[in-house]
């Protein structure tokens, strides 16, 4: 009898940790932050190189600017914080463009250094299934890839 009761026991405390871990959250993207040292040629880039129109920084902390990535996504630039950030080109903010060759032509333009992934000066990089891809910095150094999935 007393094995049965502690088996009892034993079945209803797993049903109640499998009924917790079937709780779905339904997380979407919503923004993407960035550090930054000078937050006036940061958004001076966001805006004119890639077209980012900047909103209202509702948190309305000085240091702090926000810019609209399409869709309800935002991307946050905050020069609050100083300390020092490492970055590689696996950390990237990667965007699509329906417009990718005319992009690539504005940023030979404007003689803004570009490569492929594996580093390539102004060399697009075009993955197995076909989309095109590209690689630059921002001013701090954060990458950023631009590809066109969107022209699909």
């Amino acid at each position: 009898m007393r094995k049965i009761f502690l088996f009892i026991i034993v079945l209803s405390f797993n049903a109640s940790i499998q009924a917790q871990d079937n709780t779905s959250f339904n997380f979407s993207f919503n923004h993407l932050s960035l550090s930054v040292k000078d937050l006036d040629s940061s958004c001076d880039f966001y805006k004119n190189i890639l077209g980012l129109q900047e909103i209202t920084n509702r948190t309305k902390m000085e240091g702090i600017r926000w810019f609209s990535l399409g869709e309800g996504k935002e991307l946050h630039l905050i020069s609050t914080i100083k300390d020092s950030v490492t970055i590689n080109k696996a950390i990237h903010l990667g965007i699509t463009t329906s417009n990718f060759d005319s992009f690539v032509s504005k940023l030979d333009n404007l003689k803004i250094k570009y490569s492929d992934w594996v580093g390539t000066p102004n060399k697009v990089n075009v993955r197995a299934d076909g989309i095109k891809q590209i690689y630059f910095q921002d001013p701090n150094g954060y990458w950023i890839e631009v590809n066109s999935v969107a022209q699909k």
